[in-house]
């Protein structure tokens, strides 16, 4: 009885197998992988460092204020951010 449950249960597998290889997207290849891999991931610092650019850019548009006030207020920025963030930022700053 043994036996035969084994074999049932491997018959199973196989055309639960196959099933799956008919009907899911995900296993047609490489395709899969080639539609979500479409944009590259980007690293946290990175994301960090684009978010304080776009932040300069806005602010030297909105206020109009001149290149040395921007930075300033940047240095006032950055320096109140929390230690975590200040490291990720700098590390960002030295790979550039």
């Amino acid at each position: 009885m043994t036996a035969h449950t084994t074999i049932v249960f491997c018959r199973y597998i196989m055309l639960s197998i196959e099933s799956r290889n008919n009907q899911d997207q995900r296993t047609i290849g490489q395709l899969f992988y080639f539609c979500c891999d479409e944009l590259a991931d980007i690293s946290y610092a990175e994301a960090l460092y684009t978010i304080l650019e776009v932040l300069k850019n806005a602010v030297r548009e909105y206020f109009s204020l001149r290149e040395d006030k921007i930075d300033e207020f940047m240095n006032f920025f950055i320096s109140s951010l929390p230690a975590f963030l200040k490291e990720r930022l700098v590390f960002s700053c030295c790979e550039s």
